[in-house]
């Protein structure tokens, strides 16, 4: 990571014609309201969207013609499957995390597979759509014959406290994946997504730390999404250790056919996804995926995936390194896993 050249940067960009206006405040008021506006618009930028629309008409499915084909899932007795050209089931497998992990990557890798059929988009379903009830969630997904395994992908729901116990009260079977990355690393990547939306965003230094390089802000969800280990405790509590796999966010770069075999003996699936898919995209720093049969060109994921970095300084660096060693050691007696992050 390059430095900034000491701790003195200040915010990266400047703040526009909002911290104008607050200028012209009384000294007393503009410091709160010019928080309050920064805060609001990172609030907006780092929990985007709504709840997607349904593939058809929310409520329950219609009964099959015969009782035997029906198959239901604990947790939603009152919900039999439809019948059709394949069925819209409930996910039997879900990637929960991490944002800026990796997620994206690694789904669009597992879409290589002819028994993986995931959702594209992200549903929020156990976060911020939960409301909507069961059936309008299995609508959202598609069909899928015998064998075939349902997948979606929302980061959210590792950090959402209310997660674990609704997966579990779906299906107490369900296995769930998480993509982590060295926690230092993916808070910058997370300030950087968001600076390219709001680009009069404080310093990553001003938002990491209080009082300058006070005590670190583990209110700001950049640095608390990173502590794992108290994250996973939650999960712990409803699904069992058995039932996760933890990817590594480096190796699914520098070895992605390794990690993703990985998680292919996860889901009970055949090692369809091979070294033969991957090519390593040098401008963009990550692996892309082979031309595919048919197709003109090779496929990689899209402008926003492998963004620069603002620069951080490398005490603020080495101050988060610090940080997180202890939470990154529970994590790695936690998984049985080190990941190598310090």
């Amino acid at each position: 990571m390059a430095g900034s050249g000491g701790l003195g940067g200040g915010a990266v960009g400047g703040q526009g014609a909002g911290a104008g206006q607050v200028a012209a405040l009384p000294a007393s008021r503009a410091p709160l309201l010019l928080v309050v506006l920064v805060l609001g618009a990172y609030c907006l930028c780092a929990f985007p969207g709504h709840c997607p629309p349904a593939a058809r008409a929310p409520g329950p499915a219609p009964a099959p013609a015969e009782p035997s084909s029906s198959v239901r899932r604990p947790g939603a007795k009152d919900l039999p499957e439809a019948i059709g050209p394949g069925r819209r089931r409930f996910p039997q497998a879900l990637i929960v995390g991490v944002k800026k992990g990796g997620t994206r990557a690694l789904l669009e890798f597992l879409r290589l597979h002819p028994d993986v059929r995931a959702l594209g988009s992200e549903p929020h379903f156990f976060d911020r759509c939960y409301e909507r009830g069961l059936a309008w969630y299995r609508s959202l997904m598609p069909r899928t014959l015998d064998g075939q395994i349902t997948m979606e992908k929302t980061p959210s729901y590792f950090v959402t406290r209310e997660a674990p116990r609704r997966i579990h009260a779906m299906s107490p079977d369900t296995k769930l994946i998480v993509v982590v990355r060295n926690p230092v690393t993916r808070a910058i990547s997370d300030y950087a997504q968001t600076l390219s939306k709001t680009p009069g965003l404080p310093s990553f230094r001003a938002l990491a730390f209080r009082h300058g390089l006070g005590p670190v802000d583990t209110a700001w969800s950049a640095v608390r999404i990173g502590l794992y280990a108290q994250h996973l405790d939650n999960w712990l509590r409803y699904f069992p250790l058995s039932h996760f796999l933890f990817v590594s966010g480096e190796r699914l770069v520098s070895d992605p056919a390794g990690e993703v075999g990985r998680v292919q003996d996860f889901l009970g699936l055949k090692r369809v996804v091979t070294d033969k898919h991957f090519y390593f995209n040098v401008t963009k720093g990550f692996p892309c995926l082979q031309k595919a049969q048919g197709s003109r060109r090779p496929r990689c994921l899209g402008k926003s995936k492998g963004r620069p970095h603002p620069r951080v300084s490398q005490a603020v660096v080495r101050r988060l390194q610090d940080f997180y060693r202890p939470f990154n050691r529970k994590f790695y007696q936690m998984t049985g896993q080190d990941f190598g992050w310090g």
